[in-house]
């Protein structure tokens, strides 16, 4: 499984492209974005071949019925296709970049499987501390053992 780990602040140029560091290309060469609202404020970019899983689970899910084939049109009409251009950029689509609050910056943060886009202002609001939860000993607490 390729790793998506750190986190990234860019800015964003007038014609909605971010950089994708190159730690981040080096593992795929083509990626989907998705807003899925019930997540966050944030955008979801996924490698290739995590999409093809989530793609799959995504149909059979659709078989249970009209709601459900309505709920797996909603998010795959909405998803963008994206190869990096020559100099490593992404071209995050205007409605994309509304849904995420995205303003002149982001925000690219490794998440394990996927990358999330975040304006960086909303992703510092969300840390663990901030959101007064303390959370973090927790964690590896669980996980470490």
């Amino acid at each position: 499984m390729k790793t998506f780990v750190g986190e990234y602040e860019h800015q964003m140029d007038e014609k909605g492209r971010v950089s994708l560091p190159s730690a981040f290309r080096r593992k795929a060469d083509a990626f989907v974005l998705v807003h899925l609202p019930w997540e966050g404020p944030y955008l979801t970019l996924l490698p290739e071949e995590k999409w093809a899983e989530v793609l799959q689970r995504l149909l059979t899910y659709r078989q249970k019925g009209r709601e459900a084939w309505n709920q797996v049109r909603f998010i795959i009409s909405r998803a963008v296709e994206l190869s990096p251009d020559k100099q490593g950029r992404i071209l995050v689509p205007a409605h994309l970049q509304e849904k995420a609050g995205l303003e002149g910056a982001a925000l690219l943060a490794g998440a394990g499987d996927r990358v999330e886009i975040w304006h960086p202002e909303t992703f510092r609001g969300h840390e663990p501390e901030a959101d007064g939860s303390g959370g973090l000993e927790e964690v590896w607490y669980r996980v470490w053992g």
